[in-house]
């Protein structure tokens, strides 16, 4: 997370959904926050567990695992630890809410097996079969390489671990967060100097 770039270089940053991959969030942010320049802003688009998730739900711990698993993801942070993060790396916050909230439709709709769209008919019931008998053909044909079928079903997994995350209303995938660089005391001073 050590970036090679010097501190005070950038005019703004953006993450989307990449952050979440971090062991560290406060870390990835501090790293950012690094190399913002003061009075510049970090928007992040985050996946987090929403104050729904209840850590001593059984059901709630193994979505919570299989969207780990399926998605390489270190323990996930909820909206409120991201939130922490970014105020304990230096930024203030602007703006945090989870944008599913005001989504028109559901973000997971597409996951959903029995939601049918040709643009995303790898998704669909069908879709699922097509996909698994092609995989397992190459792969049985060695065109694709061994272990791809695997990584398959691990992909199915994480998809449905997002759907059932979705639709519990634990998961999010659109927690939005912009978090400003603050300005400090010598930097307000230099930079009415050059107004003046």
């Amino acid at each position: 997370m050590d970036m090679p770039i010097s501190d005070n270089t950038f005019d703004a940053a953006y993450a989307i959904q990449a952050t979440c991959h971090a062991p560290d969030a406060q870390g990835v942010y501090s790293e950012v926050y690094r190399v913002l320049k003061p009075g510049q802003y970090f928007a992040l688009d985050e996946w987090c567990l929403t104050d729904r998730f209840d850590p001593n739900n059984a059901k709630h711990l193994a979505i919570k695992a299989e969207i780990e698993l399926g998605d390489g993801l270190p323990d996930i942070r909820t909206t409120r630890q991201c939130v922490q993060a970014m105020k304990d790396a230096g930024f203030e916050v602007v703006f945090a809410k989870d944008l599913a909230q005001v989504f028109p439709c559901p973000w997971y709709r597409v996951m959903d097996p029995t939601y049918f769209s040709w643009a995303h008919f790898q998704c669909t019931r069908p879709g699922r079969i097509v996909t698994r008998a092609i995989v397992n053909t190459l792969e049985f044909l060695r065109i694709a390489p061994a272990g791809s079928m695997g990584a398959y079903n691990v992909l199915m997994s994480a998809s449905d671990g997002l759907l059932k995350g979705g639709r519990e209303g634990i998961f999010t995938a659109t927690f939005f967060v912009l978090g400003r660089k603050p300005l400090k005391e010598v930097d307000i001073v230099s930079l009415s100097r050059k107004l003046i």
